[in-house]
């Protein structure tokens, strides 16, 4: 008997309630879901602040991490992308799970930050463009201006290993980075930490 093949474009969730479950996603250009290895190391570390926590995933695609921190207990998860697709396909995945504090929202990213249509901040934020697509800069910056940040607030970022951040605010404080193949990522606090 052959061994099932895993379908090309699903990811599946890898922790909290909806632990296993297989999502499908489009086939679109610039769609890479972060993978498994790299997702279980940033939910170890966003697990003291993930319950209850007001999420929003800037550049949503597979739904994978915002899904992923509904399924380990965020209080409230947006998922934003600009493709019509996506956002019918993330409807369907919001349904299925009944995960009634999530809300997928079709718009551009940087659009909606510079006139968010809603009056709430954010205690982490997933921030994961396609890589050649020079979003990244701008995103921070309009972020970082935009009152959308609570105030022990954590940004994650997930980059091209060869992607420079001296763009980044400088009172943003690096609270982890690793590196997986041609993938970068990082969590930071965009406010100063004090002792914890």
């Amino acid at each position: 008997m052959k061994p099932k093949r895993k379908a090309t474009n699903q990811v599946r969730i890898i922790g909290g309630q909806h632990r296993g479950r297989q999502l499908a996603f489009p086939d679109l250009p610039g769609l890479r879901p972060t993978g498994d290895r790299v997702r279980e190391t940033l939910f170890n570390w966003l697990q003291p602040i993930l319950p209850g926590a007001q999420c929003l995933d800037l550049f949503a695609g597979s739904g994978v991490l915002g899904l992923e921190a509904a399924s380990r207990g965020a209080g409230e998860v947006v998922l934003l992308d600009k493709s019509p697709q996506v956002i019918r396909q993330l409807q369907s995945h919001i349904a299925d799970l009944k995960l009634d504090q999530v809300n997928a929202v079709q718009a551009d990213a940087l659009g909606w930050l510079q006139a968010p249509s809603l009056n709430i901040s954010f205690d982490v934020i997933f921030i994961d463009p396609p890589f050649s697509d020079g979003l990244l800069e701008p995103c921070i910056q309009l972020l970082a201006s935009s009152g959308l940040l609570a105030e022990n607030a954590r940004v994650y970022l997930e980059t091209d290993v060869l992607e420079s951040l001296s763009f980044l605010p400088a009172e943003w404080q690096l609270l982890r980075k690793k590196k997986a193949g041609q993938v970068a990522y990082y969590l930071f606090a965009p406010h100063q930490v004090g002792d914890d």
